[in-house]
């Protein structure tokens, strides 16, 4: 019996698949095209509608593991990942013109890597010395973006202690998001971005804790709620803590295991969220798994 589909790939050219790869090439065109019309009428829909954010950080965050879940094959997912966020982030620089704001004071390149593949080159880029300039920046915009590092310099001190108040600036998403082995802008880094009504991710909550002194007995009433300490500084009166915990805990609990362990002064405000990150799973050969 002849195998037909051997019989197709051996007599195949060169000629051939480079006509198949155009077709592809004009479909893929096509399809960005037909998604521009889409986002016209979108913007139309959000104008009756009363408007409404650009940025939807809950739904992309479940595109992108939509996207890592499906993907296989020879494209590397850095290539695949690269290409969406450009996209979406161009899309959205079309429904409601914005800047990225980014702090440059733990060294331009990486954070500039950073901006570049989370939002490629459409969208300007602005560079500042200091996380605090970066959420001024964002406070005085109409709906620009910053950038900030999640941690490591702290030449601003408590810098997050600049996003409590309703009015202030918010975390909006953590970068990457898909986390990997040499990811190609692997720099740990917040986003951050006027307060969302009903676009933002509550999988983690970021919380600033207040102190007048460390205790010791700290740690352990973070972690009572699964949550982790993911930086320090001197703040106004004290110590100020960056604090991550899972959406389901509530400032109240937090509040109430740091009074349980001796911090009856101390204050919780809320000062942002963000999605729960895909980490790569190497155990079970490119499955995503979710992660805080």
């Amino acid at each position: 019996m002849r195998d037909d589909s051997l019989q197709d790939t051996r007599t195949e050219t060169l000629g051939d698949l480079r006509a198949e790869i155009d077709r592809i090439d004009l479909e893929m065109h096509r399809l960005l095209m037909q998604r521009g019309e889409i986002i016209d009428r979108l913007i139309a829909v959000k104008v009756r509608q009363g408007g409404g954010s650009a940025f939807r950080p809950d739904r992309e965050a479940q595109m992108m593991r939509a996207l890592v879940e499906r993907h296989h094959g020879l494209l590397p997912l850095d290539t695949v990942e690269g290409v969406w966020r450009i996209i979406v982030s161009t899309f959205t620089y079309v429904q409601a013109n914005y800047s990225v704001h980014a702090d440059d004071s733990g060294g331009d390149v990486t954070m500039r890597d950073s901006a570049r593949f989370h939002f490629g080159f459409t969208v300007p880029y602005v560079t500042h010395h200091g996380a605090g300039a970066v959420i001024a920046a964002v406070a005085a915009s109409g709906g620009d973006l910053g950038i900030v590092r999640s941690a490591g310099a702290l030449s601003d001190g408590a810098w997050w202690t600049r996003l409590i108040g309703d009015d202030a600036p918010k975390i909006i998403a953590r970068l990457p998001f898909v986390e990997r082995p040499d990811h190609p802008a692997g720099l740990p880094v917040f986003v951050v971005a006027k307060p969302l009504a009903d676009a933002a991710s509550q999988d983690i909550v970021l919380h600033a804790v207040s102190l007048p002194r460390w205790l010791h007995s700290v740690p352990a009433a973070i972690g009572a709620v699964e949550g982790e300490i993911l930086a320090s500084a001197p703040a106004a009166g004290g110590l100020s803590l960056l604090v991550a915990a899972p959406g389901q805990a509530r400032r109240e609990e937090i509040s109430g295991e740091l009074e349980r362990v001796g911090a009856v002064s101390a204050s919780v405000e809320t000062v942002g969220s963000h999605a729960a990150r895909f980490e790569l799973d190497t155990a079970r050969s490119g499955i995503f798994a979710p992660r805080s």
